[in-house]
């Protein structure tokens, strides 16, 4: 294995979209590939080049076999003989592809994105992890979450395949993780040692303010001049407690909308559904804005524009962000990038590994109190001191979460890696 210029495999169940791990494989994949080495993709789902890409339907966590899979090994206690079959056939299968992606490609090193975290494809799990127990090939395992911070996966009839490969100890293995917390309980669980990666911005190269694609952005989200643009970067899943977002709109008494940039449907449509009335309720309007908003700027067959998150982030006023759970958070690291006040929960995450560097924010806790609607106000009010905040928070993320700072540990990462296997 060559350092210098490696074929490196990216292989996860999705890449593609705005989701956290298809964005955060994206900047790996940049930093990579400024490093001299060629990146190739295996997914579900996938955006990346299609030269450079395999992509296997029954490796998504969508597909129907998988989904069905899924509710008979986490639904219920025990696991009917047809479940436990069928995951066998699964799993012989996306090794087979894995193997043909390898050789078609000639990968040097994998780069598993989540797929050996979380159990959302248990077969690509088992697939990935007997594959790299056989070849000895170079692996590095980037967990973004894992089994055990899921409810949905904390009983079930799946623990011998959790044991197995979500995830594996091996040799040739080296996993990162992209928060402390997580490298703790990873070694308490597990016994296994980890490298500590967060989550990063191109914060060496700042964003372009001005750009006339994005200059009838308000007016097609129904904004009239005045209006508080209030965003929400994040997907529609009960652990973004975005009600709390509702409440900040509603509370701040000055005309304005709440866009919500993500779609739902990775865990059903119900939360958004309760996020619609709850916003009737208040008077709240609120913006589902997923039809417009994709991870790249294109337009429809019909001529219409569809715009990338950048463009979002830009028209904004004020970023919410009140999550309860967050493995680390892109859309912190976003809204201090694109140099926009941001309201946060203390969410554990940005309480112990955030938090401490020093960031201007907005805070509160479990709920929305009148200082965090009055600093809101204030931040809006008060364009200095706005700009003030945000200069400060930019340069923090130069210092702590920039390409940079990735590039360093991934060059060491990788040494690690070869050194594994020689």
């Amino acid at each position: 294995m060559n350092n210098n210029q490696l074929r490196i495999g990216l292989v996860s169940t999705r890449l593609a979209g705005t989701d956290g791990v298809s964005l955060e494989s994206a900047k790996w994949t940049d930093v990579l590939t400024a490093m001299g080495h060629t990146c190739f993709y295996f997914a579900g789902e996938c955006d990346r080049p299609a030269e450079r890409s395999r992509v296997v339907p029954e490796a998504h966590f969508e597909h129907p076999d998988i989904m069905r899979i899924n509710v008979d090994l986490f639904d219920n206690m025990t696991r009917s003989p047809e479940t436990s079959e069928r995951v066998r056939e699964l799993w012989r299968h996306l090794k087979a592809e894995l193997l043909e992606f390898i050789r078609q490609f000639e990968i040097e090193l994998l780069l598993v994105e989540n797929a050996l975290a979380i159990p959302m494809n248990v077969p690509l799990g088992l697939a990935v992890t007997e594959l790299v127990a056989e070849t000895n090939l170079p692996t590095i395992a980037h967990h973004h979450d894992f089994a055990w911070e899921r409810t949905r996966f904390s009983l079930g009839a799946a623990d011998d395949y959790l044991q197995a490969a979500f995830p594996p100890a091996m040799s040739a293995m080296n996993h990162v993780v992209i928060n402390s917390f997580a490298a703790k309980q990873l070694a308490l669980r597990t016994g296994l040692g980890s490298t500590l990666i967060p989550n990063v911005m191109d914060f060496d190269n700042p964003p372009h303010d001005h750009d006339p694609y994005r200059e009838n952005l308000r007016a097609r989200l129904g904004f009239d001049n005045g209006e508080v643009f209030l965003l929400q970067p994040t997907r529609i899943v009960p652990r973004k407690r975005i009600e709390r977002a509702i409440e900040l709109a509603r509370w701040l008494q000055r005309p304005c909308k709440l866009v919500i940039s993500h779609s739902a449907g990775d865990e059903g449509y119900e939360y958004q559904s309760y996020l619609a009335d709850y916003a009737e309720a208040l008077g709240v309007d609120v913006i589902f804005g997923d039809h417009i908003f994709e991870y790249q700027r294109r337009e429809t067959a019909e001529g219409e524009k569809i715009y990338s998150l950048e463009d979002a982030y830009y028209c904004a006023d004020l970023v919410t962000y009140p999550s309860q759970i967050e493995g680390f958070g892109n859309a912190f690291l976003e809204a201090i990038y694109y140099r926009k006040p941001l309201m946060v929960s203390s969410y554990e995450i940005f309480h112990t590994d955030i938090k401490p560097k020093g960031f201007d924010v907005i805070g509160f806790g479990e709920f929305l109190t009148p200082t965090t609607v009055e600093q809101a106000r204030a931040v809006l009010d008060d364009p200095d001191r706005a700009q003030r905040m945000v200069d400060h928070n930019y340069e923090l993320g130069c210092h702590y979460y920039s390409y940079s700072v990735l590039r360093r540990s991934l060059e060491r990462l990788i040494e690690q890696a070869h050194q594994k296997t020689r």
